[in-house]
């Protein structure tokens, strides 16, 4: 037997989580052919075979939490090794057993395998009232509640959060100043989430600052020349937040297509792993879902997040007459062991700035 690990996924990751196998125990499998998808705090990932040969065993089954290191595979090195696959490579989910040991298929939809997962039930046990005995959301829901105690477990994304959110609370020291932008002056075209995108571009060159990580237990500070952008994006299955690289020296339309390639990414899950690392500073456009302004979570390393509330229209008095305009409010969340008041001022005076600009 030759065994197969649990390879390191970088970024110092110390463990992920099974979401499915694509192969079963006995099957002949080739180099590079995708055996399990796992699920870390970044993202889900296909790992492919290291080598070709029989599957012997399997280690774990989907829903475990593995540390990077762990059994995954054994390979049985004395069986015939065929090298190829006959026919189309099928990735189908195992089916559990019914009683007397043959597969009893479970008719379920794609999402509600992955609610099931999410809630830790176990879809072999669920009462299925849909049609032709198909699984619904809601049979998977009504399992899960009547599961002793009615917690539901962590996993994913929302596991990794919780993780984060404790982290942050207990290094960094967060103040926030709250403040809006007129943007009345804007031209119809204009994209809310583009124009924040360029607006902390230019305010991290005026306050490099807050561009910046707090490393050795807060006592070096790094200031990055890039502008390496976070964006924070919610789901149902969590809280990700992808980078959008060097957004200080792109253009506004090349920013756009960023963003909406990062937002079908997130979609589907398939994020390249070069957008999940490397944030010098985060966003967070929360307005798009409801309130005004907030104190967000910084973390670390990052010393800032920038976020942006509810547009509203007001009236303002310039020049002595009254207008109706349109009023961006925008919220600073800034380590204050890392950056001082002045700092954060200026910075949320040059996002002003920019955002006040027409076009």
């Amino acid at each position: 037997m030759k065994s197969f690990m649990l390879p390191d996924l970088g970024e110092g990751l110390q463990e992920a989580e099974i979401v499915a196998w694509h192969v079963g125990e006995g099957d002949h499998v080739v180099a590079d052919q995708p055996l399990l998808s796992v699920e870390t705090d970044k993202a889900v990932v296909e790992i492919p075979s290291p080598q070709s040969g029989r599957i012997a065993r399997l280690h774990a089954t989907p829903g475990a939490i593995l540390p990077i290191g762990a059994a995954l595979v054994d390979f049985d090195e004395g069986g015939e090794d065929r090298g190829a696959i006959v026919g189309e490579l099928v990735r189908e989910t195992p089916r559990p057993r019914a009683p007397g040991g043959q597969r009893r298929a479970i008719r379920a939809a794609p999402a509600v395998r992955r609610r099931a997962e999410e809630l830790g039930v176990d879809l072999a046990a669920v009462v299925a009232t849909g049609p032709e005995g198909t699984v619904s959301r809601a049979d998977v829901e009504k399992a899960a509640e009547l599961r002793p105690g009615g917690a539901e477990p962590l996993r994913g994304v929302r596991r990794a959060m919780a993780r984060n959110m404790a982290r942050a609370h207990a290094v960094v020291v967060p103040a926030t100043v709250n403040d809006e932008a007129d943007i009345g002056a804007w031209g119809r075209d204009s994209d809310v989430t583009t124009r924040l995108v360029r607006a902390i571009g230019t305010a991290c060159a005026a306050e490099p600052a807050l561009n910046a990580h707090l490393v050795d237990e807060g006592e070096n500070r790094v200031l990055h020349r890039s502008v390496d952008l976070g964006i924070a994006m919610d789901t149902q299955e969590g809280l990700f937040v992808p980078v959008l690289h060097d957004v200080a020296s792109r253009s506004r339309e090349d920013l756009r297509r960023g963003l909406e390639r990062m937002k079908e990414a997130v979609r589907t899950r398939i994020v390249p792993r070069e957008e999940l690392v490397g944030a010098t500073i985060t966003l967070s456009n929360f307005g798009m879902f409801g309130g005004r302004h907030a104190q967000l979570v910084v973390l670390p390393p990052q010393v800032a997040i920038l976020g942006a509330g509810r547009l509203r229209e007001d009236v303002r008095v310039q020049d002595g007459a009254i207008r109706v305009t349109r009023l961006l409010p925008l919220s600073l969340t800034f380590d204050h062991r890392a950056v001082m008041g002045g700092e954060a001022a200026r910075f949320m005076a040059a996002v002003i700035a920019d955002l006040e600009q027409p076009g």
